[in-house]
């Protein structure tokens, strides 16, 4: 089958462009972004029900909860307004944790009317000065 120079241009073409599209995402250094590791993390309480939930996560230390909280609150699914703690497993009392962040998730318009969040959006805010082992 013999094709015309249109078409085999037209292919060219397209192939070129879906080669381009399909390109690794990188950064502002041009290498590859990698996703940020995890800290280890233990959720420790967790509400199941309710138009606002609570979710405490305990940690070893102060650094990546940023990426502590996000992994978290991916997964919270339902229809509710999250409202995340994320403490130091050292330096609470009975009474008060070693808290070292906050954060809160809005799940439909249940967790945007909970939250004051559009639905879908979080919040995170690390606490000022709060260290974890505690000194």
């Amino acid at each position: 089958m013999k094709r015309s120079t249109p078409t085999l241009l037209l292919s060219a073409i397209a192939t070129a462009v879906l080669t381009a599209c399909s390109g690794t995402e990188t950064g502002t250094s041009g290498s590859p972004e990698a996703a940020p590791k995890v800290p280890a993390y233990k959720i420790t309480h967790q509400d199941t029900d309710g138009n606002q939930r609570r979710v405490t996560i305990k940690v070893t230390s102060a650094k990546g909860l940023r990426a502590v909280f996000n992994d978290a609150a991916a997964g919270l699914k339902d229809d509710a307004g999250y409202f995340v703690e994320i403490n130091c497993t050292t330096g609470g009392t009975g009474s008060a944790d070693n808290r070292l962040a906050n954060g809160k998730k809005a799940v439909g318009h249940m967790g945007a009317a909970s939250t004051g969040l559009a639905d879908g959006k979080t919040e995170f805010e690390e606490q000022q000065g709060a260290t974890c082992p505690a000194k």
